[in-house]
């Protein structure tokens, strides 16, 4: 199973990404040493995931999201917290 994720950072900004261990992943984001972009804006908090079955239909969903802009980003997080 593969996850895509998207992070709110405390900057109020939001980092997405994949992976195949989405807690060991949050983990390592808080920890930072997860990315360079996380680490200067930690704490991250786990805002939305989705479940793949494989790893290129996860990295095809997170390059997808990634080219949202941040409006449509922030309405598919609102739009999975219901």
């Amino acid at each position: 199973m593969c996850y895509v994720y998207m992070m709110l950072c405390n900057d109020n900004t939001l980092y997405t990404g994949w992976t195949v261990d989405l807690e060991k992943r949050l983990e390592t984001h808080n920890l930072g040493k997860a990315s360079k972009y996380t680490r200067a804006r930690l704490p991250v908090k786990l805002v939305y995931f989705e479940t793949f079955d494989n790893k290129i239909d996860a990295q095809k969903r997170e390059y997808a999201i990634k080219k949202l802009t941040r409006k449509e980003k922030l309405e598919l997080i609102k739009n999975y917290s219901k």
